[in-house]
C-alpha cells in the first residue's frame, strides 16, 4: 500500500504578515496531482489542518476544497486534529464525511478504533491519535500523572490491543500529533510542555509498522517507522535550511517500509543576513537573496537612519528587520530580549526567583511554578476551544 504522508498544513496562517491562503492553495494542487500521478493509496494527514481553533473562512473554504478534490479521486484519506486545531470543530459531520472516504479522527476515545483499508495482501489498519492534551484526557485514559508519555502510552495499549485482536498479517498505520524525542524543533511550533517536558520517547510506538508522525515542521527521520512529514511551507525564518517536502510510504506485504521525499511547491526562498547596513547592501555575494523573503539582523554599533527603506531598495522582500549591535554578553546595553532568547517561561521565572531574593528556588518551589504554567497553558486551550 502507497501512503502519502503529510501535516501540519496550517490553513489559515500567515507568514510574518504575509498572506499564505494562495501558496496553501497551491500545496493542496500539488497534493492532489501527487496522488493522482505516483498511485497513491491513501492520504494520512498528521494534525494541524488549521492554524488556530476558529480558522477564517477563506481557510475553510479551502479546507472544504481539498476534501472534495480528495474525495473525487476515490482514494482514501486519513485525519487527526492537532494542537492549534479545535479537535470538536475538526470533527463536526466526521460520520458523514466518512462516508466519501475521508476519516476524521479527532475523538481521544476512538484511538483504538482504526480506519480499515486493504490491498491485495489484506487489511492495513489506520489508528488516529489526535493531539492528547494531558490535562483535559487523564480521566480518559485513566492515568495517574497529567503527562504526554502516560497518555500516548495508554493511547497505544488501545492500538496494541484491537490490532492482537485482527487477523494475523495485519498491518498497521499510526497518525499521532506529538513531540517525540530525537526531533528538532522550530520557532513555528507551539510550546506543548507539560511538566517541563514536552517530548516522548518514540519506543511509545513499538509494535506497528509506520507512524505518521505531525507537530514539528521539518521533515526528519526518527526511525525507519516514525517519521515527521513537516509542514509544506515555512512559517518562521528559523524553516529557512527546511527542504519542504511529504513522504511518500511504500508499505510492503510483511510491513518494511520504504519511503520517499517529494518535494513541495516553494512560494519564495527564504533568508537570513546579519551584518552592518551597508556590507548587506553592498555584498555581491546576496545577490541570489535578492528575491528572497528577507529577515536582517543589523549589527552597527550606532542605528542606521532608515534601515528598511534602504533594505528594500535590494531586497524588496524583506519582512523582518532585527538590530543586535556587537557587544559584549556583559554589556549593560545587551537588549533584554537577547538575554532571554532561548530561554524557557521556567527558566525566566526562577531567574527572577533568584535575582528577588539572592537564589533561586527549590525543588518544592521549581514544581509550584511548573504546576502554574502547566494551568495556564490549559486554561488558554480551554478558552481557545470554548470560543
Amino acid at each position: 500500500m502507497r501512503l502519502l504522508h503529510t501535516s501540519d498544513w496550517h490553513l489559515g496562517r500567515a507568514f510574518h504578515r504575509v498572506n499564505m491562503l494562495g501558496a496553501q492553495a497551491e500545496f493542496i494542487g500539488h497534493l492532489v496531482s501527487t496522488v493522482r500521478e505516483r498511485g497513491v493509496d491513501a492520504v494520512v494527514v498528521s494534525g494541524d489542518v488549521y492554524d488556530r481553533a476558529v480558522p477564517p473562512l477563506a481557510a475553510i473554504e479551502l479546507f472544504d476544497e481539498a476534501l472534495h478534490r480528495l474525495a473525487d479521486l476515490g482514494v482514501p484519506t486519513v485525519m487527526i486534529s492537532g494542537n492549534h486545531d479545535s479537535a470538536r470543530r475538526l470533527g463536526v459531520g466526521a460520520g458523514l464525511i466518512g462516508r466519501a472516504g475521508i476519516h476524521l479522527r479527532t475523538e481521544p476515545a476512538a484511538c483504538g478504533t482504526p480506519v480499515v483499508l486493504a490491498d491485495d495482501f489484506g487489511d492495513v489498519a489506520f489508528y488516529g491519535l489526535p493531539y492528547l492534551e494531558p490535562a483535559l484526557v487523564k480521566a480518559e485514559f485513566k492515568v495517574a500523572k497529567a503527562r504526554h508519555q502516560t497518555v500516548l502510552a495508554a493511547a497505544m495499549e488501545r492500538v496494541r490491543a484491537d490490532l492482537a485482536t485482527r487477523a494475523r498479517g495485519t498491518r498497521s498505520v499510526v497518525l499521532a500529533h506529538a513531540f517525540v524525542s530525537g526531533g528538532e524543533a522550530s520557532d513555528s511550533e507551539r510550546d506543548i510542555t507539560v511538566g517541563g517536558v514536552a517530548a516522548v520517547p518514540a519506543g511509545v510506538f513499538d509494535g506497528v509498522d509506520y507512524v505518521a508522525l505531525g507537530h514539528l515542521h521539518g521533515c526528519q527521520t526518527i526511525t525507519e517507522r516514525v517519521r515527521y512529514s513537516g509542514s509544506p511551507l515555512p512559517y518562521s525564518f528559523s524553516e529557512a535550511v527546511h527542504r519542504k517536502t511529504m513522504w511518500l510510504v511504500d508499505l510492503d506485504a510483511d510491513g518494511s517500509v520504504t519511503a520517499e521525499r517529494v518535494d513541495c511547491p516553494v512560494p519564495r526562498a527564504l533568508a537570513r543576513l546579519r551584518g552592518t547596513l551597508d556590507d548587506l547592501l553592498a555584498d555581491p555575494e546576496l545577490t541570489r537573496h535578492e528575491e528572497a523573503w528577507i529577515e536582517a539582523t543589523l549589527t552597527d554599533a550606532v542605528r542606521p537612519a532608515d534601515p528598511m527603506a534602504r533594505l528594500t531598495e535590494r531586497f524588496p522582500h524583506t519582512l523582518s528587520l532585527a538590530f543586535d549591535p556587537e557587544r559584549a554578553p556583559d554589556d549593560p546595553a545587551v537588549s533584554y530580549a537577547k538575554r532571554l532568547a532561548g530561554r524557557s517561561d521556567q527558566e525566566i521565572a526562577e531567574d527572577f526567583v533568584a535575582h528577588v531574593r539572592g537564589a533561586g528556588p527549590d525543588s518544592r518551589e521549581r514544581g509550584v511554578l511548573r504546576d502554574a504554567f502547566d494551568a495556564v497553558r490549559v486554561d488558554e486551550t480551554l478558552r481557545e476551544v470554548a470560543r
